[in-house]
């Protein structure tokens, strides 16, 4: 009788090697009404290879979560082979008190943490904006250390948790590309109207998609990022810098044109994957546009809503967002009819000083000035004074309706600020911050906008527009690096607190309940 050889011990796979990630990507809370309540989760992780990595296992969710496939590079990052991105999806149950739960690849030693909220606590959420830099140089210059502002927040989570971080725009700023990417290096240094008569050569959209990849590793890579984004679950809209400066405000023959659709559609590609976790063809439920190419999101929790609109998929120099997307926006906002307090995150601040009479001054000379583009982004430019119009009504036609406090949420400005619309017996209230990594402007900038801050302007319908300023400084504006935490209190208002690098800090508001 032969006897088999004795089976050999299967050979343990390498655990994956993570070339970015954990992201966790905030889906919102689950159940009530006599089902289970649970907090939807969902990570991304970017691997080496093309194998299907293992299992995740998460504390309290009883099966293994498997991957599914997102996307794969090719060798775009050295001594790495072929790139891939990876999501799970997962619920994590709820108790009445916030909780804590443990995530981590099957037999892979490695773990990572996540609070998660309670269904009768108080929501905790974090926001940013501006994680970037145009050339990073400039930090260094200033005397700054790039993530001195992210380390801050990373120490304020270990101490009192949060449960969302709101990220409003520019997380990445890929401008470099046109002096990197060789095909386009040539073509920057050609007027827009040179630029818009070009071609995409072959091979850009392969160099664009790893442009983009490697920006997000260089801005999510670093330490201090690295262990927000692997720790508390994200709400993330797109600005200018994650496709190029000033997209969306330049001439439409340019931003229709071959070169310029290859860069968006590469950066489209990027900001997907990476800031929504999502692939082409499975939309999360926090998506709130009926069809492309709008990002609008949304989720709610224990009485607070999030609405993160896009303003930059849409954006043409007359117009912010399509007539599609404002007439869907009563629609968004419904969904947050039964929140107490709804944070609407548009990242150009809506309450600002308004710089329409420098705009026009610009028109009148010949060419493209170099600040057409920026002053053409704000939602006070006089090409979007009806547009504006029509979203400040719709808001406050949602407040009056519903009773629920709506607060702005706003970066891009790399200044703090706090705005109001007053009238009709309701305020608007809007909190500016930004940015965690970018530095302030000139100081001289700086002054002529708090000069501008300080006057009250009449809007329409009765409605003003006001900067009231920080009772602790007494300014208007907030001229250092910023994040700021926003916590409901017992009244169902908010406690915003800017946490800034130098001066008074914390800047506080307490913004109450309607």
């Amino acid at each position: 009788m032969n006897t088999p050889p004795p089976r050999r011990p299967a050979r343990r796979r390498p655990p994956p090697d993570i070339v970015l990630g954990p992201i966790l990507h905030a889906r919102g809370a689950q159940g009530g009404g006599g089902q289970p309540h649970r907090w939807r989760l969902s990570a991304t992780f970017l691997l080496a290879g093309m194998d299907e990595p293992p299992d995740l296992r998460v504390d309290g969710v009883g099966l293994p979560v498997p991957p599914r496939f997102l996307h794969e590079w090719g060798a775009v990052v050295p001594g790495k082979g072929p790139v891939s991105l990876w999501r799970y999806d997962f619920a994590v149950p709820r108790g009445v008190q916030d909780g804590r739960t443990g995530y981590g690849f099957d037999r892979d030693a490695r773990r990572w943490y996540v609070d998660v909220p309670g269904t009768g606590m108080r929501p905790r959420l974090a926001y940013v904006a501006c994680g970037g830099c145009e050339d990073e140089g400039d930090i260094a210059a200033a005397g700054l250390s790039r993530n001195a502002r992210w380390g801050h927040l990373l120490g304020r989570h270990r101490a009192h948790p949060f449960h969302l971080l709101l990220m409003g725009g520019d997380q990445i700023y890929a401008d470099g590309l046109w002096r990197e990417i060789p095909a386009l290096r040539a073509a920057a240094a050609l007027p827009l109207a040179r630029q818009a008569a070009l071609d995409a050569p072959p091979g850009l959209e392969a160099d664009l998609d790893a442009w983009y990849l490697n920006v997000y590793r260089h801005a999510w890579g670093q330490s201090e990022p690295a262990a927000l984004l692997a720790s508390v679950p994200g709400l993330r809209m797109w600005d200018d810098h994650d496709i190029l400066d000033g997209w969306g405000s330049h001439p439409e023959p340019v931003l229709d044109s071959p070169l310029y659709r290859a860069v968006y559609g590469a950066a489209r590609r990027a900001f997907r994957l990476f800031q929504i976790g999502m692939p082409d063809d499975d939309a999360p439920e926090t998506l709130l546009a009926a069809e492309p190419p709008s990002f609008a999101q949304g989720l709610q929790y224990n009485g607070v809503g999030v609405l993160a609109l896009d303003l930059r998929s849409e954006r043409r120099p007359t117009r912010v967002m399509s007539s599609r997307s404002l007439a869907e926006l009563p629609d968004w906002l419904a969904r947050f009819r039964q929140c107490r307090h709804l944070l609407v995150m548009s990242s150009v601040p809506m309450v600002f000083p308004s710089l329409g009479l420098l705009e026009r001054m610009l028109n009148l000379i010949p060419g493209r000035q170099r600040l057409e583009d920026d002053l053409r982004d704000q939602w006070r430019s006089p090409a979007h004074a009806e547009e504006f119009q029509e979203v400040v009504r719709a808001l406050v036609r949602f407040m009056r309706e519903t009773r629920c406090r709506v607060t702005l949420l706003s970066g891009e400005v790399h200044l703090g600020g706090v705005g109001a619309i007053r009238g009709l017996d309701l305020e608007l209230w809007q909190c500016i911050s930004s940015g965690v990594v970018h530095p302030p402007p000139p100081a001289a900038a700086v002054a002529l906008l708090e000069r501008l801050a300080r006057r009250s302007e009449p809007l329409f319908d009765g409605l003003t527009q006001e900067m009231p300023g920080f009772a602790e400084t007494g300014q208007r504006l907030l001229p250092s690096r910023n994040w700021l935490s926003l916590t409901m209190n017992a009244d169902n208002g908010i406690d915003a607190e800017w946490h800034a690098e130098a001066g008074p800090t914390p800047l506080t508001l307490t913004i109450p309940a309607l």
